[in-house]
């Protein structure tokens, strides 16, 4: 379509759609439920936050902790239900993330946010908890090869690990969130089998994590794959209980989010400014930005309960302190208005 001339950016329809659909970041007058209903779409999303943890842990320049809680304040006005905060990881292996104590106990917490964090084992979620943590999150794969690079171990021995954390959150009523790495491919053994996914997911579940999030960790899954994977895992875990978390390194992501919707999927993680990558998934790019999901939903007449302006405007403050531009292209597209 070519560059749009700079003329009709300042026309008054263009004006007008700007404020109707980026501006207020409210969504457009939903359709009847019926519709929603018979689109298979669901008509409320909640959306995860992960830009805090898995949005930052790949950053090589350290961000100081003053910018973390800053950011995490930030995401908490804009209407976010759910914001991962950092990891309980030790700060050898993703020195990032060493600062979570502090930038736990530095957050203002807004009553109806759920703050979790990750925890990778028993030590993590007892550092965790005294940081002041109401709920944490373990994080296994579907892939063997990347479970001994990510976690540095086996799957069945991350199991094992993840048990002990299962039992002590529940003798202490915290919740436990699960993640399953690697759902549609893996950097080290290419394709996953969908029954590998869905054997580690009902493991996670068994244990009792009320949530499973089916991570894409390195962007390769399609449609097409993200069906297929779904169908699998959905033999084992109702629906309600999945969320899927899609990396956007071939462009996918939106895609592959609306097919999980149009499966039953409610819930879906995201990254402000599309922040992310991971650093044993050589190649992976960013989370799919949190602004684009929004628009896209927004569009849909699917309700979140987000403020795409503000979390825009977070994602306009992390990204000049990075000194780096957005990958959310809602943003890219505004902010050169």
């Amino acid at each position: 379509m070519g560059t749009v001339p700079s003329a009709l950016k300042h026309c008054l329809s263009y004006q007008h759609l700007l404020k109707e659909q980026l501006w207020i970041g409210e969504p457009a007058a939903p359709p009847p439920a019926a519709e929603l209903h018979t689109s298979g779409l669901p008509e409320y999303v909640k959306i995860v936050e992960v830009g805090p943890r898995d949005g930052l842990q790949n950053e090589k320049v350290m961000v100081p902790t003053d910018i973390k809680i800053e950011l995490i304040n930030r995401l908490s006005k804009g209407g976010l239900s759910v914001i991962e905060v950092t990891s309980f990881v030790s700060s050898k292996w993703v020195p990032q993330m060493a600062d979570h104590t502090e930038v736990m106990r530095g957050i203002e917490r807004h009553p109806g946010v759920r703050y979790p964090v990750l925890t990778p084992n028993l030590h993590g979620f007892h550092a965790a908890i005294a940081a002041g943590a109401t709920e944490v999150s373990i994080f296994g794969a579907a892939s063997e090869s990347f479970s001994k690079m990510n976690i540095n171990c086996s799957i069945e021995e991350s199991i094992e690990k993840f048990d002990e954390v299962a039992k002590s959150a529940r003798n202490m009523c915290i919740p436990v969130r699960g993640y399953v790495s690697c759902a549609l491919g893996c950097p080290y053994e290419g394709n996953v089998a969908p029954a590998k996914v869905a054997e580690v997911s009902k493991r996670l579940y068994s244990m009792g994590c009320y949530e499973i999030s089916l991570g894409d960790t390195i962007g390769v899954g399609t449609p097409g794959s993200m069906k297929r994977m779904l169908e699998a895992v959905m033999k084992e875990i109702p629906v309600s209980a999945l969320a899927v978390h899609c990396h956007d390194t071939y462009g996918q992501a939106l895609a592959n989010i609306l097919t999980a919707m149009q499966m039953g999927v409610s819930i879906v993680d995201s990254a402000v400014a599309g922040l992310g990558g991971c650093p044993y998934a050589k190649g992976a790019s960013g989370n799919v930005a949190t602004e684009d999901v929004i628009y896209m939903l927004n569009g849909l007449g699917i309700n979140t309960g987000v403020n795409l302006y503000k979390v825009m405007e977070a994602g306009n403050f992390i990204c000049t302190v990075l000194n780096k531009q957005t990958n959310s292209k809602v943003a890219q597209a505004s902010f050169s208005v």
